[in-house]
């Protein structure tokens, strides 16, 4: 690409989940589209999760006691809640921000508009499988939340009474000795679970590869190892993207850039305030007794996904920057949170290591909206760790908004310029 190049009716900065379904929903528009990103297509925070699309995770991490937790990290190494004690303004200032919504009026306030996104997203995706048959293991067993302890069940039954009670959202309990008979990959001897039925599990690396495919053939463009150098303006709006590849242009560009977003604060002149909150996974080959359900152990923080093609124990949140090691004692970790709860927790196969840095932002939210002192760039970012739950209505949302069309649902508590 070069100079003078044809111009696009869009670009969009970013090929994770949030930026193929932003190209997904301007593409059905009739918009021309190019995707260009740093690495390759679905790379990043979107390849190696638990593809968890989760109605039920309406309550944010801005939540009592939150602040607490991140505290006592700090002397706490192997905490799967870590904030790594180190000299950076930023964070120490995201955390004073964060901390001061940790009260419970927020939580329910910052729940609500999750509740809203999360919702749509789940109609989106039906509507997404129904008329694009993208092959990505969509499965709806529901999630399983599965307690060792009966301390563990008492806390949760506190949480689950306030999804009742504030959000409408019901999950059947089961006591211990249902376990087995549900779930005959568990081990007897544990406390309970609550089953919630409306979330549903993918493979996101599936998903992602298939849908930027789908994406392909409909006439959208995929440039990856293309990474963004830095922009033109011309009377107060984006005229070009200077690239490793070259100089682009288009009408409106759309960042979809993850937990590297902060770093365009100053190219855009807008504060996006997001850290990286890096997990971890480990894929497997399937272990000889594999859960037939998707499952998260809140006493140990980890996650189980079985794939119908894998295996994969993911979890941690760690406030390290931008580290890019995965520690051995980390996926020992993992493999050891799992090992009270499953008669085979791992198989022998490892297939992948990994990390991924979530877009964290302060308040919970994601960031979906128009630059403020930019006419023509908009940012879909910071989705926290619900980028695959909340990718398909931030997609639809970002068109209404660039098309000047009627949101479906209201955009205000996640736009740009809460943080003005």
């Amino acid at each position: 690409m070069s100079e003078g190049a044809a111009i696009d009716d869009v670009l969009v900065v970013g090929s994770g989940i949030i930026g193929i379904a932003c190209a997904h929903y301007l593409n059905q528009a009739g918009l021309k589209v190019t995707v260009i990103d740093r690495a390759t297509i679905g790379s990043g925070c979107s390849h190696g999760n638990c593809g968890y699309i989760c109605p039920s995770h309406v309550l944010p991490l801005t939540e009592p006691g939150a602040i607490s937790t991140a505290f006592k990290s700090l002397f706490q190494p192997r905490s799967p809640f870590r904030v790594q004690p180190r000299f950076s303004p930023a964070l120490w200032n995201w955390m004073w921000q964060f901390a001061r919504r940790c009260h419970h009026a927020q939580m329910l306030s910052a729940g609500r508009h999750l509740q809203a996104i999360l919702d749509s997203s789940l109609q989106e995706y039906r509507r997404l499988i129904a008329e694009t048959a993208l092959e990505c293991e969509w499965t709806e067993n529901g999630l399983l939340y599965v307690l060792q302890t009966s301390h563990g069940m008492a806390e949760f039954a506190k949480t689950d009474r306030l999804l009742t009670t504030e959000f409408g959202v019901q999950a059947r309990r089961f006591e211990g000795s249902e376990l087995t008979t549900l779930e005959p990959a568990l081990k007897p001897g544990l406390a309970g679970a609550f089953h919630y039925p409306g979330d549903i599990s993918i493979r996101p690396d599936l998903l992602n590869a298939n849908w930027a495919q789908w994406l392909q053939q409909s006439g959208v463009k995929f440039v990856e190892n293309c990474e963004l150098v830095s922009l033109r303006r011309t009377a107060g709006a984006i005229s070009s993207l200077l690239t490793s590849q070259g100089e682009l242009r288009a009408d409106r560009v759309v960042f979809a850039t993850g937990a590297l977003s902060a770093r365009l604060s100053e190219t855009l002149n807008c504060r996006i305030p997001i850290e990286p909150g890096k997990g971890y996974s480990v894929t497997m080959t399937r272990p000889r007794i594999c859960p037939r359900y998707p499952m998260l152990f809140p006493e140990h923080r980890v996650g189980v996904s079985p794939f119908k093609t894998g295996y994969r124990l993911g979890s941690m949140m760690e406030f390290a920057g931008f580290n890019t090691s995965i520690p051995d004692h980390r996926i020992q970790q993992l493999r050891d949170s799992a090992r009270p709860y499953l008669l085979e927790p791992f198989a022998d196969g490892e297939l992948e290591r990994w990390y991924g840095w979530r877009p964290m932002t302060w308040d919970s939210l994601p960031i979906i909206g128009r630059v403020p002192r930019l006419a023509n760039a908009y940012l879909a970012t910071g989705h926290n760790m619900l980028g695959v739950s909340l990718a398909t209505a931030t997609g639809r949302l970002i068109r209404e908004l660039l098309l000047k069309e009627t949101p479906h649902i209201d955009p205000v508590a996640f736009s740009p310029n809460r943080f003005l």
